[in-house]
């Protein structure tokens, strides 16, 4: 993990504000949806990026009935469907 030497406080409502600069390095926009990680006795931010429920690919991702499933795997289950 690198150091930024940033240091932050967290307010009173467990918030922590990212600075402008590293969002902007890390293409972060307002509203972003960000994951929460725990490694040991890190904490881990990254940006959400939805993926298939199969095969985890986040490429192309699209919603069916509520669950996000990748091309290829569409195409597999509609597959399964002609049988």
């Amino acid at each position: 993990m690198k150091s930024t030497g940033i240091v932050r406080r967290i307010d009173e409502l467990g918030r922590i504000v990212l600075p402008a600069e590293l969002r902007r390095t890390l293409d972060i926009g307002e509203r972003e949806t960000m994951e929460i990680f725990v490694e040991g006795t890190a904490v881990v931010l990254k940006k959400f990026r939805p993926t298939c429920i199969f095969c985890e690919s986040a490429k192309d991702i699209s919603v069916f009935k509520g669950k996000n499933i990748c091309p290829k795997c569409l195409r597999e289950l509609r597959g399964l469907g002609d049988r």
